[in-house]
């Protein structure tokens, strides 16, 4: 689950994290109110910042310095509703809904802190940097050896001794190092007790009065865990996902949109991504990752099919089923029930193997309902490829 920047900033100053001054706005009277109040307080500058889950807001215009109140209440007028275009945001961009009204900083250095989990070593990794404000995959593909990386155990923790090395590399200077100790200690335990995924502060600044500021902040929490956190779920913003996202969370389907016009359903996340390859091995496209699970029903099933014909770029089904908990009869049921029901169109394919196999041919071939069926992966690819080129 993805927050917003000034989200992640709060739960941060609870742990002690230095960040900025700001007030959130979505309006443009409360940000008039915001900006107004910062200037008061004798901040010599404001910044005005888009609100979007993506990167890369500053180089798409969604990131303004102002002087002034006049100034502040421009930029807040231009970036408010905005289309914003980032790299990841894709294309079509993200509609701007909440700004961040934030006192500007008196920058001295840029420097980068990231926690993320490392699967081959099955540790959390605390990565450091001397490029802050760049893209940290750029960094690790074309200069790796600028990260410096401090691996933690989880049976003891982020040890003091490792912010130190970090701060160090860093270039901190000598009176800083205390104070980088704590700031990093403190993002630890923001990540550890939160259950994040993902915790980024880039930039991670140097002021000229020798303070360290964590001036932006990415966090994304595990939606496994948000069970233990009721708190935070409610700061999930539904209006910052792809709608079919979200009706498909509501049926405890795990589908993500795509840019292709294949659309597939498939039980396993490894089978899923299976799928998608040899659709595009085959000269196809996918227009979605959809796991309906291993004990998915008939009625999730129906529910399934209606995410999938709700995107319009959809030109037909591939349906990659192997039967274990989730029996081929059920699903043939299912896929049967929802194409009368739905009065689907498009060209369906479907590759079955598994529990009750026989029975679920059996079900698509008695249903009166035009179904193509692949004996393999690759044959029913090849099928759903050439129906969705309406050959």
């Amino acid at each position: 689950m993805k927050i917003h920047e000034y989200q992640a900033k709060e739960i941060l100053a609870k742990y002690g994290v230095a960040v900025p001054r700001g007030e959130v706005a979505t309006t443009l009277d409360e940000a008039a109110t915001a900006a107004n109040n910062l200037f008061h307080a004798g901040v010599p500058g404001v910044v005005v910042k888009a609100q979007i889950h993506a990167g890369g807001r500053g180089k798409g215009g969604g990131v303004k310095l102002a002087k002034n109140l006049d100034e502040a209440n421009l930029h807040s007028k231009n970036i408010l509703g905005m289309q914003l275009i980032t790299h990841q945001t894709g294309p079509q961009g993200q509609k701007v809904q909440r700004l961040w009204i934030e006192e500007a900083s008196q920058i001295d250095r840029e420097l980068y802190l990231g926690i993320v989990l490392d699967r081959a070593t099955a540790k959390l990794v605390f990565m450091a940097s001397q490029a802050g404000g760049m893209e940290i995959e750029e960094v690790a593909a074309k200069t790796p050896e600028a990260i410096y990386k401090e691996y933690i155990d989880p049976a003891v923790g982020f040890q003091p001794y490792q912010a130190r090395k970090l701060a160090f590399k860093l270039g901190l200077k000598p009176t800083q190092i205390n104070e980088a100790v704590k700031f990093m200690i403190g993002l630890y335990k923001a990540f550890v007790d939160t259950d994040c995924s993902l915790l980024e502060i880039n930039p991670f600044i140097t002021t000229r009065e020798d303070k360290l500021v964590a001036l932006d902040c990415k966090i994304n929490f595990d939606d496994n865990a948000m069970f233990r956190h009721r708190d935070l779920k409610e700061l999930r913003d539904i209006a910052e996902e792809d709608p079919l996202e979200v009706e498909a969370s509501k049926y405890a389907l795990n589908y993500i949109k795509l840019d292709g016009n294949i659309a597939c359903m498939v039980n396993g996340a490894g089978l899923a991504m299976a799928t998608m390859d040899i659709i595009q091995y085959a000269g196809g496209s996918p227009a979605n990752f959809l796991d309906v699970g291993g004990g998915a029903n008939q009625q999730q099933i129906e529910n399934a099919f209606e995410i999938l014909l709700s995107d319009k770029n959809v030109k037909a089904i591939f349906i990659n089923i192997f039967g274990g908990i989730l029996r081929v009869d059920t699903l043939a049921n299912g896929v049967v029930a929802a194409a009368k029901k739905l009065d689907v169109k498009l060209p369906i394919v479907l590759r079955l193997e598994g529990t009750n196999v026989e029975e679920g041919r059996k079900i698509l071939a008695d249903s009166g309902l035009n179904f193509l069926v692949g004996a393999t992966m690759k044959e029913a690819a090849d099928l759903v490829v050439n129906a969705a080129k309406g050959k």
